[in-house]
């Protein structure tokens, strides 16, 4: 007997909430262990909960790591103004007029994010160097934008081919130049997947490890992620306060999420119809 809908749809429920369990595990582990000693993250068998747990690691992540998140931050907010300066021209450009190997652009657009990591990072290294700008937040912030603009143009493109074109003429019948036609009518239509872009630009500089360990070997301003990685090399007794410290970095990242997600899903659908 083939099972009621009642029953398929509870078997798929009870399906989607172990999944949901598995993935949100770690975060409720390093939760859990942040709220406790760390001489009980060592007992055997494991705290499941944080009983008589203590706000000692939140304490020491503020004090200690405060600069790290601050210069964290810094870089972000950087990266996405600048993904956003370049990306959004660049996008309405490709979208709206007919380029000179505008289709091989696109199609390089999508090569440079196929370069592995440690590639750019080793490259970036010696133009900084170069430049002299090693360790300051000018050097991630530029090595950051060079994974976030490329993103950036694809998405913001695939959305502003769909605007249509009766708008952005009837703005050039009134006089409007091709900048005012792009603030006041393309950009206001292309909120969400202005805020997508955006959204993404920070998620990369927010998370980033790499640019940032090969970029920046001062303290004064190095970003959270290898605050946490050094903190670690040299306290590798005190997880609690290393928990702390992730639980903390990535309370800006949760609540961004949140706040944006039905601009994100609609920034990332947008496109979808047209090309």
């Amino acid at each position: 007997m083939r099972p009621t809908r009642p029953t398929r749809s509870a078997r798929t429920t009870v399906a989607a909430l172990l999944i949901v369990g598995v993935l949100l595990f770690p975060l409720y582990w390093m939760v859990n262990a942040s709220l406790q000693p760390s001489t009980a993250l060592l007992e055997t068998p494991p705290r499941w909960l944080p009983l008589g747990g203590t706000l000692d690691g939140y304490r020491e992540a503020l004090s200690g790591q405060g600069g790290a998140l601050l210069n964290s931050t810094v870089v972000a907010v950087g990266t996405v103004l600048l993904t956003l300066a370049v990306a959004v021209p660049a996008a309405y450009a490709l979208s709206r007029f007919s380029l000179p190997g505008g289709r091989a652009m696109l199609f390089a657009l999508l090569l440079v994010q196929m370069i592995p990591g440690i590639v750019m990072a080793n490259s970036l290294y010696a133009v900084m160097n170069t430049a002299g700008i090693l360790n300051t937040y000018a050097a991630m912030i530029l090595a950051d934008s060079t994974l976030a603009v490329p993103f950036a143009v694809l998405i913001l493109r695939a959305f502003m081919v769909t605007i249509p074109r009766a708008l952005t003429e009837a703005a050039e019948v009134d006089g409007a130049s091709p900048l005012r036609v792009l603030v006041s009518v393309v950009l206001p239509v292309s909120r969400n997947a202005v805020i997508t872009s955006g959204l993404f630009a920070f998620l990369f500089a927010w998370a980033d490890f790499l640019f940032a360990v090969t970029l920046n070997q001062d303290d004064a301003t190095q970003p959270v992620t290898v605050a946490i990685y050094r903190f670690i090399g040299a306290h590798t007794a005190d997880w609690n306060g290393v928990m702390a410290t992730g639980v903390i970095a990535s309370v800006p990242a949760a609540v961004l999420l949140v706040v944006a997600q039905r601009y994100v899903a609609a920034g990332v659908t947008g496109g979808a119809l047209k090309d």
